[in-house]
């Protein structure tokens, strides 16, 4: 690699496993450790992301050209995937002569932002917007792209050619019984012909209603919890439909609905409307046979969805994942018992005493907890006055250190 005496090595010229400097943010000002088979890169500040592989401060401005001597041992640039957090968009310019395959963008804003990246050449786009208040504004690639839109929807909006396939992962609270979360209005993205809306399986459910702004779908995919599925049958048209870990289809209608199916999935629903879909399927492909895929599979008992999906810890590490589910089953069978709020209380510090000795308690665990805490409040128990979330918010905060 490179020292202050010697040119910048030529592009893709660098393939070998090993550690190299770099000059990201100045001079010499990073190391690059390269480890076998790895294709993906993150960069980002160490207080957002302490498990990047580079640190950067979330206004450093970066030379992304630096990366333009990296190869795969296939000759493909390196790295193939990017994650970055910051506000430097110079990936964009790097882009229209180095194409990106997958760059995944978390935009750290200090004021609204409009972005060209009509000239890039970006494979695959994933935008993950946080809480703040500012807006981003994207002039798409003009090159077909997938993407990926994640967090707060109602800082977002894009212009210019549509992405060949768009997908959506708007935030919502955790709570099923939540009122239907309504997706914002997107513009110029509403004429997208492929659309694939992200949720959690037993979160707040997402309306369906929202897909009256998108006249033009012939493909669409559903991950997680939706209500007003009946809406669905206004889009006729639609040639692939996949619906996967959705807990309730009571309201979807027969699929001879969509008489132009040419693919059909259904993964991981629930059991009672999975089996009348397979003998529709059947049915279906007796007079007009499936001319690319259809399946309907792992079809779920009610009990399955809270087991799996009912805790908030299935993101855990399996090992810490295996401890909280423990601790969590101890306080709800000590809360079952319990007879005065001083019985509750005691149950709910205990439970989160357990993890003051636990290592790698961050923001996301702590609101992980904090989310069982809701859930054991809500638990049977025998006081005969319901424990209010905030009785239950401030056991857990007098009792926890992290």
């Amino acid at each position: 690699m490179s020292n202050d005496n010697q040119a910048r090595p030529s592009a893709g010229s660098v393939r070998e496993v090993g550690r190299y400097p770099l000059d990201l943010t100045g001079p010499h000002s990073h190391t690059l450790i390269i480890h076998p088979g790895v294709g993906s890169l993150s960069i980002g500040p160490s207080h957002l992301w302490k498990k990047a592989d580079l640190h950067v401060a979330p206004d450093a401005v970066i030379d992304w050209t630096v990366f333009d001597a990296f190869a795969t041992p296939a000759g493909s640039p390196w790295p193939r995937f990017l994650h970055y957090s910051g506000s430097d968009t110079g990936f964009l310019d790097w882009a229209q002569k180095r194409p990106i395959e997958e760059m995944t963008w978390s935009p750290v804003l200090s004021a609204d932002m409009v972005v060209d990246a009509s000239q890039s050449i970006l494979h695959g786009l994933h935008i993950e917007l946080g809480e703040s208040i500012e807006r981003l504004t994207l002039k798409l690639p003009q090159r077909p792209f997938r993407l990926n839109v994640s967090g707060d929807l109602s800082r977002f909006l894009a212009t210019g050619d549509m992405p060949s396939s768009l997908a959506l992962a708007p935030h919502t609270s955790r709570r099923k019984n939540d009122p239907s979360f309504i997706l914002p209005g997107l513009g110029e993205l509403h004429q997208v012909t492929s659309l694939t809306l992200h949720n959690a399986p037993l979160g707040q459910p997402i309306s369906l209603s929202c897909l009256e702004r998108f006249p033009n779908l012939d493909s669409l995919s559903l991950w997680g919890n939706f209500c007003d599925m009946d809406l669905l049958a206004r889009h006729a048209g639609l040639t692939n439909l996949e619906l996967r870990f959705i807990p309730d289809l009571a309201d979807l209608s027969s699929l001879d609905t969509w008489p132009l199916l040419d693919r059909f999935i259904a993964y991981n629903v629930e059991e009672t409307v999975g089996k009348r879909l397979r003998q529709q399927m059947k049915a279906r492909a007796k007079t007009r046979p499936w001319t690319d895929y259809a399946s309907v599979s792992q079809l779920r008992k009610p009990e399955w969805w809270m087991t799996e999906f009912g805790r908030p810890f299935s993101s855990w590490p399996k090992r810490q994942a295996k401890l909280a589910n423990e601790a969590f089953k101890v306080a709800q069978a000590t809360l079952a018992q319990a007879r005065s709020f001083a019985d509750a209380e005691a149950a709910i510090t205990a439970f989160t005493m357990r993890f003051n000795t636990l290592k790698g308690i961050e923001t996301t665990e702590r609101e992980d907890l904090g989310e069982a805490v809701w859930q054991l409040s809500q638990s049977h128990h025998l006081i005969g006055q319901p424990i209010t979330e905030e009785m239950a918010q401030g056991w857990f905060d007098a009792a926890r250190d992290y």
